[in-house]
């Protein structure tokens, strides 16, 4: 895998992430210049399924600027290209154990292709927030004193 395109940070804070899949996605055209230049934005992006397809809803990827009047809309789903028993096993993760399913990650691999790093995910309490911040800052601090003392 290399270097993240764009990274949802508020799936780090406001879930606990179990499972993980890396799947592709289905663009048009100009969608892959916009996501290779970082114009993506992961804000309130799920996933769903529907007919035994698996679906990225509100990912935003901004349209490409030198492209002509053939920009597709910025915010439209997109399908998620997993196999079927990647799909059962995300079927049984948000029917059976009731959780929700987050992009966390949009790459690009080695071979040039587009990818979506997706992960099951329950939803963080807000003292578990609390927790995660002061576990944190305690680490911060740690990691400042061990360098003074060196």
């Amino acid at each position: 895998m290399s270097d993240p395109v764009a990274t949802n940070k508020k799936a780090w804070h406001n879930y606990f992430l179990t499972d993980k899949w890396e799947c592709g996605i289905e663009l048009h055209g100009s969608e892959v210049k916009s996501v290779r230049a970082g114009e993506v934005n992961f804000a309130d992006s799920h996933v769903r399924i529907e007919d035994k397809e698996v679906w990225l809803y509100n990912l935003h990827i901004a349209p490409y600027a030198q492209a002509s009047y053939l920009n597709t809309d910025p915010d439209r789903r997109r399908k998620l290209l997993l196999n079927s028993n990647e799909i059962k096993r995300l079927y049984d993760g948000l029917v059976l154990r009731k959780l929700t399913c987050v992009p966390t990650k949009v790459y690009i691999n080695a071979r040039g292709l587009v990818k979506v790093e997706i992960a099951l995910a329950q939803g963080k309490k807000l003292y578990d927030k609390r927790d995660d911040i002061k576990r944190r800052t305690s680490d911060r601090q740690m990691a400042r004193a061990v360098q003074r003392f060196r």
